[in-house]
């Protein structure tokens, strides 16, 4: 189960690559042709990702970059961003 996102359940999925061969129509040929046929396996696009889950905890696990893409994962955050603080006590210039 290692080569399987965590969050969505995507795992590999079976496929074939063609060998074609000849010219297409549009640039002046008689069209490709198919000349062979070979079973292969898609594998997803998985990452170590360091999360923080919803108790608090840091955990890493394996997600497909789609899940990450599109928020369903949120990643931790080391340090937090820099901030300015506001001086509440300066005056404000006048013109």
């Amino acid at each position: 189960m290692s080569r399987v996102c965590e969050y969505c359940g995507k795992g590999r999925t079976l496929g074939n690559q063609m060998t074609t061969r000849g010219k297409a129509k549009y640039l002046g040929g008689f069209g490709t042709k198919v000349t062979g046929l070979t079973r292969r396996t898609f594998q997803p696009n998985l990452q170590n990702v360091h999360i923080t889950t919803e108790n608090g905890t840091n955990k890493t696990v394996r997600v497909c970059t789609q899940c990450i893409r599109s928020g369903a994962v949120k990643k931790r955050v080391k340090n937090s961003p820099f901030q300015i603080k506001e001086n509440k006590n300066k005056p404000k210039d006048k013109k």
